[in-house]
């Protein structure tokens, strides 16, 4: 629906630009404006200021700027229309109806809106009362305190058929049906010799009540936690003009502002849940309505995060969920825009966690959250043994039917190429094989860790007994990248000497390539200079020289193609960076795992600042290496 200039005009003159950010922002009067700090950006001294005459904001900090329509668009996160109609009626203002159906929808949907406002009056002050006992004994044994059970609403439904109805009356049984606050049964019951319609009843009765609200903030439903004996455990609302189970999430209008401050946001199993994450000061918690995550309700994640990080209890229960978001997802993904998965401690909820351990542990499950395409993996691969080749060939189908379920092209190839290159180290990887120690500095092969046998041959280090590292060459990146390195030694063989301490410090995952690299530090103990056809002489004959060859030709992958008189200086400096990028990995690797360990035992700001420092530098680490292994360089 198009709205005109005129009135979009008109709702802007009325609505007090201070007022309305004033209810979410502390501001102060400065002058003929206000200024405030800038809920877009952390600050402490105010930048942002607000001009009622020309109704705009601007922060000359971070450079927001907007007008009222804006600020309900980018801080609370509404769609234009719904930003438009929440003014408009804060202003007193009717928004234009396209025709006179669509303005009798609005008006019955303003009746609903008023009868589900009215329940909940009724709710909080049943809670209040001497029939909510129970409800507060409750709220207080789950340490729900006084402030956050005000912030989200709590209420009572008294355990009677009618009590809700009595209380609504005015509003009359059809248009409370229809909201489903009420039960019309069916069929009829006799009267004599006649039959009647039985009566409506209350649809909530006996239990803890909370409002579902809309993005507006405006109560859509309702959910009902039974107090004793008796199933479900939890009731909703059913679907009814204002609510539709599979498009609402549970704390959106909390949620959706507080997600661009916190930069995520964070999806759980139950209120709950987000009510105990909420008063542990996690603020952009969402949770589905007791289904598995819908098409829709993915796609309003998406509009407050790129990827948001789904949080679900760590049994089988929760997993399963998390796997059928995950499939849910897939045809849905487009460059940028994926889930992330974060696996809470088994048997524990976000609540369970928090009150054993603190909020320091929620944040460190959630800065461990996985990837889609590792979570999509790790399932598939322990989804079934993989002894024989066909339990192999099933887990290579089941993968592919996974890639095939993604509509985007470059993101289905990503995903094609990713699973590849996990198959192929899980079955086709060669055992372990090189050196473990780092050399140390000087040229020396004692000092780096290589020794002579008893003919005088330089022999490589032997890795420590017990030695648990990483080798290198387990991922398809660090394979082409490692593959490109000794290329270009091979073709520059007067570096390995510069390289060699670096070089002699990597343990290499595929025999082949450890035996090439291995012989090509050897030979350079040997001689002031090595030449390539030296090389080739000393490996002889076999699957090593053959792969040498191989990697001679003028067609293959070298990290300085067709340099073989290229710059010196160049090819030193293009080395020099692959080698250490390469080398830093495993160690990375190690010192994440051990920065994870201390995070999880000591609990406190500097163990959790530490493990999110090591956590960037494994990150830029990785980016660097996919960079350089897909590079226009090797070719």
């Amino acid at each position: 629906m198009s709205l005109s200039p005129a009135f979009l005009d008109e709702l802007r003159a009325r609505t007090s630009l201070s007022t309305l950010i004033g209810r979410t922002v502390k501001v102060q009067k400065a002058g003929r404006e206000y200024k405030a700090c800038c809920p877009f950006h952390n600050e402490k001294t105010p930048s942002f200021t607000i001009n009622d005459e020309k109704g705009f904001y601007h922060c000359f900090g971070c450079g927001a700027h907007g007008d009222a329509i804006r600020w309900m668009t980018d801080q609370r996160g509404l769609p234009f229309m719904e930003a438009v109609k929440e003014l408009a009626q804060a202003a007193g203002m009717d928004v234009p109806a396209p025709d006179p159906r669509a303005a009798k929808r609005q008006e019955q949907a303003r009746g609903l809106h008023d009868a589900m406002t009215a329940a909940q009056g009724f709710f909080e002050e049943q809670l209040g009362a001497i029939e909510g006992a129970e409800a507060r004994a409750y709220l207080q044994r789950r340490g729900i305190s006084a402030s956050t059970a005000r912030m989200f609403g709590f209420g009572f439904s008294p355990d009677g058929r009618g009590r809700l109805k009595a209380a609504l009356n005015d509003f009359g049984d059809p248009l409370l049906i229809e909201a489903g606050l009420l039960i019309d049964p069916d069929g009829a019951e006799p009267d004599g010799g006649k039959t009647r319609k039985r009566d409506s009843y209350d649809r909530f009765r006996g239990r803890l009540m909370l409002p579902i609200r809309d993005i507006r903030g405006r109560v859509i439903a309702f959910g009902g936690r039974i107090l004793g004996a008796g199933e479900p455990k939890y009731l909703n609302s059913p679907d009814t003009p204002l609510f539709d189970k599979g498009r609402t999430l549970y704390n959106i209008d909390r949620a959706s502002p507080a997600s661009r401050q916190a930069g995520r946001v964070i999806v759980v199993e139950g209120y709950m849940d987000v009510i105990a994450l909420a008063q542990a000061g996690f603020g952009e918690a969402v949770a589905p309505l007791g289904t598995a995550l819908t098409e829709h309700q993915i796609e309003r994640l998406w509009k407050m995060s790129d990827v948001p990080i789904l949080c679900f209890d760590g049994d089988s229960a929760g997993q399963k969920a998390a796997i059928r978001a995950a499939t849910r997802a897939l045809p849905l993904l487009r460059p940028g825009m994926s889930l992330a998965f974060a696996t809470l401690p088994g048997g524990q909820d976000p609540d369970d966690l928090i009150r054993a351990e603190g909020p320091a542990a929620m944040e460190a499950v959630l800065g461990a959250a996985e990837p889609l395409v590792e979570r999509l993996w790790k399932y598939e691969q322990a989804a079934a043994p993989l002894e024989t080749p066909e339990q192999k060939a099933a887990l290579k189908q089941r993968l592919s039917a996974i890639t095939d379920a993604i509509a985007h092209p470059d993101v289905r190839a990503h995903y094609v190429h990713a699973f590849r290159e996990r198959y192929e180290a899980l079955f086709f990887a060669r055992p372990a094989f090189g050196g473990q120690a780092r050399p140390q500095r000087g040229g020396s092969g004692a000092r780096s860790g290589w020794q002579r046998d008893r003919k005088g041959n330089w022999k490589p280090p032997v890795p420590p007994a017990g030695s648990e590292a990483r080798a290198i060459g387990a991922s398809g990146m660090e394979q082409r990248l490692l593959r490109a390195i000794l290329a270009s030694l091979l073709r520059h063989p007067e570096q390995i000497a510069l390289h060699r301490e670096m070089l002699s410090g990597l343990r290499i995952g595929d025999a082949a390539l450890a035996e090439l690299l291995n012989a090509m530090i050897a030979a350079s103990f040997g001689k002031e200079t090595v030449e390539t056809g030296g090389l080739l002489t000393i490996l002889g004959q076999g699957e090593v020289y053959n792969m040498a060859k191989g990697m001679l030709r003028a067609d293959t992958f070298t990290f300085t193609p067709h340099r073989m008189k290229a710059d010196a200086d160049r090819v030193k400096r293009d080395l020099d960076e692959a080698i250490r990028v390469m080398a830093q990995g495993p160690e990375l690797e190690a010192a994440l795992a051990e920065a994870t360990r201390r995070a999880r035992e000591d609990l406190n700001e500097d163990s959790f600042a530490e493990q999110q420092r090591v956590r960037q530098l494994k990150l830029d680490h990785d980016r660097r290496l996919a960079e350089l292994a897909q590079s226009e360089d090797i070719i």
